[in-house]
Parts: structure tokens; C-alpha cells; sequence
């Protein structure tokens, strides 16, 4: 025996408690990764190898290794607040002149003033993923892009009904007048927009001519009304037909004319600085017209109006989605995840950062859900995988291999006290 092997062994439980010191302290650190220290037992050889020891010369620390096991995912009130949930890391810029990539588990971000999605735990690094629009490539700074989504005018009104065959038929020589139910059979309404994003009200009236042939044929001429204002044509003015369906004996549309809102018609309604799509196509597509009552099966146009951005929320596979005041959705970005084929070989910078190395292997990046990237759940976070319970065990032990190392010492220490005093 000698003072080698518990001056190493003390050195190594030092080392150990420092370690377990560290995890215990970071338990409550959002991403953290535990470490584990490893060992090595030390012999001495000769230059030729002939003259070797079968007595160890004690231990050595030959690694601390991090643990990049999952940690518990928790709920939290930030809506850029992002936890992985499997494999892959975050990847980061330390600012935006500065590129280099740098990646880690926390993610609790936030916006900057100029909408960068930042980390103040991670000394306020940039986001980094796929720009809008884009699938691949070589991630960017992500930044929420809060410019509004113009207005889109009506270029078609879709409606499909089902027209009541058995409704009494609307004389020939009856004027239309949206104000006199007596003139028509059935109205529908949808709202449009022009190309500035003003609504406008239209409602369509359809009224049942008599039915004519063999086998026999019905007509339904549609009018319409633009706010308050009756479509007319004419001099002097009359309601103006904007088109017709025609229902054949087995209730199927089989051909219809006109059916279209011209700029022309809609001048005296277009509101200051607005203009229309021309013309405006109606289409009455699947519509038929059986004995049982009306009803409009559905009903829609492709105009919106100009949308502002309310709010985003982060998707499992990363996409950033915005959600607009027109209802309208919009993808903003995406976050990607970088994994690496030896994570423990990872090279940690503090401020939950990590930097990789060439023990690590080459960086994969990728969306997550698809391969073996992991998927991500916003409004969450990834918590430490500390576990306390086992590493206040593990602080018991280590300070016993301590005691009992400087034990090693103090033996040692009356055996050469004896030496000395033989005479």
C-alpha cells in the first residue's frame, strides 16, 4: 500500500461529488442533462511491458459522461415555451452576425422587439429553422413575420340547394320585388368582398317557372340583391335576371345561362375605391330540385378580407401557424431539430449549450416527427432529468469512498510512523 492509491481515490470521490454537486444543483434547470462520472483503475507498467504490476496504482477519472435521457414534459402558460419529446436538439445562433451553430434542449423562448424568437436561458440566442415557404436548406434566424394578409376579391359565389318542386309556379308576367315574398319562391345570402376587403351582402332569390315538355323541363330564374339594392338593367330600370337553372323530370341540374355578376351591374354598389373581380361567376353546381323542402346545402365565395396576425401556435412537426383576424391561417416558419449520431460527444458551453465536436458526429438536421427526430409540444417544457432521490444516494456513497480512502491514508501513514521508530 501506498499513498498513491487513496490520494487517487480521494481525487476521484472529489471529482464524483463535484458531479453529483452539479446535477443537484441544476434540478430545476429547464433541458439540463444529468452526468455521470466514470471510472478507470491505474496500473504501472514498465517501457517493455516486462515488468508489470499485478498491484493497481489506484483510479483515475476516465470520463463524465451526460445522460441525454427524457426528462418529464410540464405544461406552461408561454405559448412559445417548446418541448421535445424524444430526440434532437434545438439549434441556435448566438446573434445574428454570429452563425455558428450551437444546440441545446431548453426551450424556453420568446420573442425579441423585432420578432426573432429568442432564449434568455440560453444568453439570448436566435431560434433557428426553415424560413416560410421553405422545406430544406440551411437553417435561419426564425422571425414571426406580422405584416397583415391583403384582401382577396370575390372572383366565385358557390351555392348548392335543394329547389321544392312542389312550390307554385311564379306567373310569367309577375315583376320581381325582393320586398314581395309573392314574386319569388326562395332567397339565399352570402357576404363578398372587393378588392379592398369591403363587404357587401348578396342575396339570391330564385323563382319557379312552370314546367314545359315532354318529359317535362322546370326553369328557376335567379335575381339578386346587393346590399339593399336590386340588380336592375335597363331603361327605365328593371330586375335584372342574372341567370337560370333548368331542372330536368329526375330533379338533376342538367344546364343553366348567365348566372354572373358583372362589374357593370355592381357599379352603383362598389364602395369608394373598391373595385369588383369581372365578372363575379355563380356557380350552382350539385344543386337539384326534388319534392321535398328547400334548403341551402352550402354556400361559400373565395373572397376574404384584409387579416391582421392575432396569434401563432407551434405544430408537433414544427410548423409555425398563424392565425389571422379574417380567419384566414398562414404557415410563418418552421422549427427543425439537429441530431447527432454521439450525443455524448457533445462539448457543453454553459447557458444550457452545447457545441459539437468531431467525436459527436456530423449534425442531421430535419423536421421533427419524420425520422428519428422527435416531436415537439408547444406550451411545455422539458424538465431536468435529475433524479434527486438517486443522486442524494449517490452522495452518500461517494462520501463514503471518500472516508474510507482517506482511511487508505491515514493506515499508511502508522505504517511509516512504525518504520521509523524501529531501532
Amino acid at each position: 500500500m501506498s499513498f498513491q492509491q487513496g490520494l487517487s481515490g480521494l481525487n476521484g470521490a472529489a471529482k464524483s461529488l463535484d458531479v453529483i454537486g452539479n446535477n443537484v444543483s441544476n434540478a430545476s434547470t429547464v433541458g439540463f442533462k444529468q452526468s455521470q462520472t466514470q471510472f478507470a483503475d491505474m496500473y504501472a507498467n514498465s517501457m517493455n511491458r516486462s515488468g508489470n504490476s499485478p498491484v493497481g496504482i489506484g483510479v483515475t477519472v476516465a470520463n463524465v459522461a451526460q445522460q441525454f435521457t427524457q426528462g418529464n414534459i410540464t405544461s406552461s402558460a408561454n405559448p412559445l415555451d417548446i418541448a421535445i419529446n424524444g430526440d434532437g436538439f434545438f439549434q441556435v445562433a448566438a446573434s445574428l452576425d454570429n452563425k455558428s451553430p450551437m444546440y441545446g434542449r431548453n426551450g424556453q423562448f420568446q420573442l425579441d422587439k423585432n420578432g426573432y424568437i429568442v432564449n434568455p436561458s440560453m444568453n439570448g440566442a436566435y431560434l433557428m429553422g426553415w424560413a416560410a415557404g421553405a422545406s430544406g436548406g440551411d437553417p435561419t434566424a426564425l422571425q414571426i413575420d406580422t405584416s397583415a394578409i391583403p384582401a382577396t376579391p370575390t372572383t366565385t359565389i358557390t351555392t348548392k340547394v335543394n329547389l321544392d318542386s312542389r312550390v307554385t309556379a311564379i306567373p310569367a308576367t309577375t315583376v320581381f320585388d325582393a320586398n314581395d315574398p309573392t314574386t319569388y319562391n326562395n332567397s339565399t345570402g352570402v357576404t363578398i368582398y372587393d378588392s379592398l376587403g369591403n363587404p357587401y351582402s348578396v342575396q339570391t332569390y330564385y323563382s319557379k317557372a312552370a314546367p314545359t315538355g315532354t318529359p317535362p323541363t322546370t326553369t328557376w330564374t335567379v335575381y339578386a340583391k346587393v346590399d339593399s339594392t336590386t340588380l336592375t338593367s335597363g331603361t327605365p330600370a328593371a330586375p335584372l335576371a342574372v341567370g337560370t337553372m333548368t331542372f330536368d323530370a329526375t330533379g338533376a341540374l342538367t344546364s343553366t345561362t348567365g348566372l354572373t355578376l358583372s362589374t357593370a351591374t355592381l357599379g352603383t354598389v362598389v364602395k369608394a375605391g373598391g373595385v369588383f373581380a369581372n365578372p363575379i361567376n355563380i356557380s350552382y353546381a350539385g344543386s337539384t330540385q326534388t319534392g321535398s323542402a328547400f334548403v341551402n346545402l352550402a354556400q361559400s365565395q373565395n373572397g376574404m378580407p384584409p387579416g391582421t396576425l392575432s396569434s401563432f401556435s407551434i405544430d408537433k412537426d414544427g410548423s409555425i401557424i398563424g392565425s389571422y383576424s379574417n380567419q384566414q391561417t398562414k404557415n410563418l416558419g418552421t422549427v427543425v431539430l439537429v441530431n447527432f449520431a454521439n450525443p455524448n460527444g457533445l462539448q457543453p458551453l454553459g447557458n444550457n449549450l452545447y457545441q459539437a465536436t468531431g467525436a459527436a458526429g456530423s449534425p442531421l438536421v430535419g423536421k421533427p416527427t419524420t425520422g428519428t427526430f422527435g416531436t415537439l409540444q408547444a406550451r411545455a417544457v422539458e424538465d431536468s432529468n435529475v433524479d434527486l432521490t438517486a443522486e442524494l444516494v449517490n452522495m452518500i456513497v461517494a462520501q463514503r469512498v471518500y472516508q474510507a480512502n482517506s482511511q487508505t491514508i491515514k493506515v499508511q501513514d502508522t505504517v511509516l510512523q512504525t518504520l521509523v521508530s524501529l531501532r
